[in-house]
């Protein structure tokens, strides 16, 4: 079995990853989710599926662990989606 991830920047690199790819294969969906304010509701499938992925890589004893993968959520899905017009900016 390979070594979890420790470090919390590289597990904040595999978050970004992760939600990333979320975010490349569900385009239109995250185009939607942000137009509509129901981004968590379009992909939450998706979002728990990277999330337990994410956390079978992780290390338990990473204290900022829920942190880090919501962070790339913000960053990767969201600060990136700020062109598309939605009521929440």
């Amino acid at each position: 079995m390979a070594k979890l991830v420790d470090n919390p920047n590289l597990a904040f690199r595999l978050a970004r990853a992760i939600v990333s790819d979320i975010a490349l294969y569900n385009q239109e969906k995250v185009r939607d989710g942000i137009k509509n304010d129901s981004l968590f509701e379009l992909l939450k499938d998706e979002l728990t599926e990277g999330r337990e992925h994410f956390y079978g890589r992780v290390s338990p004893d990473l204290t900022e662990r829920d942190h880090l993968f919501d962070r790339a959520i913000v960053d990767v899905m969201i600060k990136q989606a700020g062109k598309i017009e939605s009521p929440i900016w």
